[in-house]
């Protein structure tokens, strides 16, 4: 009896910023995004790389990278929730918050 076994592999990286390492081309590319940046007033420039083999389609990949930001948005809004009730909570009981230093 024959047996397959399926075979795949995905990397997957996120960047903020050129490597130590990184070529010229690499470093003026970052450079750039960071005057992207800076004219736009805000926000944070990401370089998705991915390799998955076997190949999927560029619309699965979509799907996918669309649905984690998705996620990562619904968990920035829980946390901004839970800050804004923190902010209204020390502004309404300040003194639950007042630390003990006579310990």
């Amino acid at each position: 009896m024959k047996v397959y076994k399926p075979e795949w592999q995905c990397t997957f990286s996120v960047n903020e910023g050129a490597e130590e390492s990184a070529g010229w081309k690499d470093r003026i590319a970052w450079r750039l995004r960071g005057v992207a940046d800076w004219l736009e007033g805000g926000g944070r420039t990401v370089k998705i790389d991915y390799r998955v083999t076997p190949t999927i389609s560029q619309h699965e990949v979509d799907t996918c990278l669309g649905k984690g930001f998705e996620v990562t948005q619904r968990l920035l809004s829980q946390l901004a929730q839970q800050q804004a009730c923190e902010d209204v909570m020390r502004h309404a009981k300040a003194e639950l918050y007042v630390e003990d230093t006579q310990h």
